[in-house]
């Protein structure tokens, strides 16, 4: 015999499916950015570190190039012999340490996502173009990829950069030049299961170029997948820096830049620790917030939603 909640229990769930159907996909894509605590976590730290980036000329305590020799190397304030005035305490010329670190964070954002722009243009480019079309420019497109591949990352960029002279423009150029090939091999994986689907058959039958294809049918389809990898390439590229500063070939003195500082200070880390581990906590934050939410949009963009 049925029981008598059943119909009741039966009407419940199919009023929760049809509630459920009434989302579009971006609204149910919100929904899950909103209940997923890493993306949460990450996108609030790295809009705090974008908002002090911007606001940097206005709650900077001091200029960050103006030295004072005779308050060179004081500790933190809250140590013994810092003073209020210097919270966090100078470098070995006497400059606010608080003012280097609010002006660095603009220096590695702009390097992380300038090269992380850079990169996704070429590795996009490339991959939808060989996924797309296939025969020769296939070909010729993955051994341009196997060449970079056997290529030494860091050893190269450094090669290029004092080669051509460190500033921040080459800076830029040289990691986001090297710095696409996850790019190329998610959207050429994606752009050849696409190419064969139906929509993409109907585009062609009414008369659409490729160009149309690939803007209008192609990347709508793979911008997902994109955005996941900039997030994890914005942090690669901050690495890449802080490395190409502290070995000396990145941004150059006196410009505020996290991996110079690090450099600067590995002369007295043992008794001025925080010369180095303030600047390589700002770089661990940074990084961590941008994979934090690169993970959190692999998650909530998943066909299955997973959380």
């Amino acid at each position: 015999m049925t029981s008598p909640s059943t119909p009741a229990a039966a009407a419940a769930a199919d009023h929760a499916s049809g509630e459920a159907n009434a989302f579009t996909p971006m609204q149910v894509m919100r929904r899950r950015m909103r209940s997923h605590k890493g993306f949460l976590i990450g996108a609030g730290i790295l809009l705090v570190l974008i908002l002090i980036a911007a606001l940097a000329p206005w709650i900077a305590p001091y200029d960050p190039l103006e030295t004072k020799l005779v308050a060179r190397l004081l500790p933190p304030a809250w140590e013994q012999g810092g003073r209020w005035e210097y919270l966090l305490g100078t470098d070995h010329l006497g400059r606010d340490y608080l003012s280097r670190l609010l002006y660095g964070s603009r220096i590695s954002l702009a390097i992380g996502f300038g090269a992380a722009s850079l990169g996704c243009l070429i590795g996009v480019t490339l991959g939808v173009c060989a996924g797309y079309f296939g025969g020769r420019i296939d070909q010729a497109v993955n051994y341009i990829l196997t060449c970079q591949l056997a290529l030494p990352g860091l050893l190269l960029t450094m090669a290029l950069v004092f080669l051509i002279g460190p500033s921040l423009l080459v800076v830029v150029c040289v990691i986001g030049g090297l710095h696409w090939t996850y790019y190329l091999v998610v959207t050429r994986s994606a752009t050849m299961q696409i190419r064969r689907l139906d929509y993409v058959t109907a585009a062609q039958a009414i008369g659409s170029t490729p160009l149309q294809i690939i803007l209008y049918e192609v990347l709508p389809n793979v911008r997902n997948q994109i955005i996941v990898i900039f997030t994890l390439e914005v942090g690669i590229a901050i690495l890449a820096e802080a490395a190409l500063s502290f070995l000396g070939v990145g941004i150059q003195p006196p410009t505020p830049s996290w991996g110079l500082m690090i450099a600067e200070g590995k002369t007295a880390m043992f008794y001025r620790p925080w010369l180095v581990v303030l600047p390589g906590l700002a770089i661990f934050l940074l990084v961590i917030a941008t994979n934090l939410m690169g993970d959190g949009l692999r998650d909530v963009t998943a066909p299955e939603g997973r959380n």
